[in-house]
């Protein structure tokens, strides 16, 4: 139980200090980004207590708001997507995930894209629709959703390969 613990507040830090240290000074032709610190989020334990993983969830995006100035904004996605993770985890995964039987490193690649496209969209969008916050500038949302979106996913991916294959 202590080495879980440790294995994810170990994550949860590292993330963080990715995110506000390195991976948030990127801003590749202006607007892109990538948010890697939603790794947290999709590859918490599916047994834990809800409570305790939106709470943390929370404690994620506020921590990355504190660091980056960024009003709340941060925290507010990480919640919508801790909040929705078990329908599209449902959706991804489908019958493993139902009996709770499902091991992150074991799925097959394809409902794992599906799963990562899916949460990194939703938070991308949140995200950015907070940021903005002007319904006039909706091209303007998409745009930054759908190119750091990829950016991410594409991060999210190769980690994922990278410390799978060290295991």
């Amino acid at each position: 139980m202590n080495s879980i613990v440790l294995t994810h507040a170990s994550r949860f830090i590292l993330l963080v200090l990715l995110q506000v240290l390195i991976l948030s000074h990127i801003n590749f032709l202006g607007y892109i980004n990538p948010y890697l610190y939603i790794l947290f989020i999709m590859l918490f334990p599916l047994k834990n207590n809800r409570v305790i993983f939106l709470l943390l969830s929370f404690f994620l995006g506020l921590t990355i708001d504190m660091f980056l100035d960024s009003g709340g904004i941060h925290a507010a996605a990480a919640v919508t997507i801790a909040y929705i993770r078990p329908v599209v985890l449902k959706f991804s995964f489908g019958a493993v995930y139902d009996h709770q039987t499902m091991k992150f490193s074991n799925v097959e690649f394809g409902s794992k894209l599906t799963y990562i496209v899916i949460l990194t969209v939703i938070h991308h969008f949140v995200l950015f629709s907070l940021e903005i916050f002007n319904f006039y500038n909706i091209i303007l949302i998409l745009q930054n959703t759908l190119f750091s979106s990829i950016f991410t996913i594409i991060l999210c991916l190769l980690t994922t390969v990278i410390f799978n294959r060290r295991k």
